[in-house]
């Protein structure tokens, strides 16, 4: 399908009844809309956030730190729903002026600190604890070269690739072709380098892999927008061996259920203050049943 004529206006106007699915999360402005304090837990970590693929980079270290019994990493998880506007809320945007998940505050220290931007999470957390992310050298370097790399190509897939393809309230060919294209560019990236290595940085698991998974490793495996046959990902076999690798990790899995509102009950753990909730409060052990 060809997109109809459009002519732009010369200035252009908000109009929040176009956009398509997600018309109603968001808008040309900043700021708050509510008045919305934030929930806090008992532990030093307090990290609001949804299992979207960004979200889960997050969960997904605090889930690695934990399985290699670094105690001081307990962390409470609390959903924020952008569907309901949570991001909106006042709190929320003192966390993150950005309003976008997720938003960590670390109150380990002496004085609170906001950290946002999943890209600035993950180096906050692997310098804090002296995992995931070499503290010198080239292999640090080559580390926050991929987690760059992630934060600046994933646009174009969500963004870009899924919005055209899965979301947007038409279809046109033009931005399904044009995204489609830089997605699969940017999978024969990923594959080219894992021919040579276990990891995107080298030898170890580290953040930079934390960051990319959610995107691309679960695009491969099928979760992401329904494309996997659209962008003939069986044909990138070694991002699809280290998607494989990475999803069989039980803090992958445990990483993938925490602020997740959506899809099998027994998957989603809306929120996430001890080990013992992976076992006692999903939504498939909690939520009413039919009589």
């Amino acid at each position: 399908m060809s997109d109809p004529t459009y002519t732009p206006p010369a200035k252009w106007t908000w109009d929040a009844e176009s956009g398509g699915k997600f018309a109603s999360i968001n808008r040309p402005i900043a700021g708050p809309t509510q008045d919305k304090d934030l929930p806090v837990g008992k532990h030093p970590f307090q990290l609001y956030s949804l299992a979207t693929p960004n979200g889960v980079k997050v969960t997904m270290l605090f889930e690695e730190l934990l399985e290699a019994s670094v105690s001081d990493a307990e962390y409470d998880a609390w959903l924020i729903d952008i569907g309901e506007g949570d991001q909106f809320g006042s709190g929320f945007v003192g966390a993150n002026p950005n309003s976008k998940i997720p938003a960590l505050i670390d109150r380990s220290g002496d004085a609170e600190l906001r950290v946002f931007e999943s890209g600035s999470i993950l180096i906050h957390l692997a310098e804090k604890f002296g995992m995931f992310l070499p503290a010198s050298g080239p292999a640090r370097t080559e580390t926050l070269n991929w987690l760059m790399w992630q934060m600046g190509s994933a646009p174009f897939l969500g963004g870009g690739f899924g919005h055209f393809y899965a979301y947007a309230p038409e279809k046109y060919e033009y931005p399904i072709n044009r995204y489609a294209m830089e997605s699969k560019r940017q999978l024969d990236v990923l594959d080219r380098e894992l021919a040579e290595k276990p990891f995107i940085a080298g030898d170890d698991y580290t953040i930079a892999d934390m960051a990319i998974w959610p995107w691309y490793g679960q695009l491969c495996l099928g979760r992401l927008y329904g494309a996997a046959e659209f962008l003939d990902v069986e044909s990138y076999s070694n991002v699809l061996a280290w998607a494989k690798k990475i999803d069989a990790r039980p803090a992958t899995l445990r990483g993938r259920m925490v602020n997740r509102a959506f899809g099998e009950p027994e998957m989603q753990l809306h929120n996430r203050h001890d080990a013992s909730d992976f076992d006692t409060q999903t939504q498939d052990k909690i939520a009413p049943k039919d009589d």
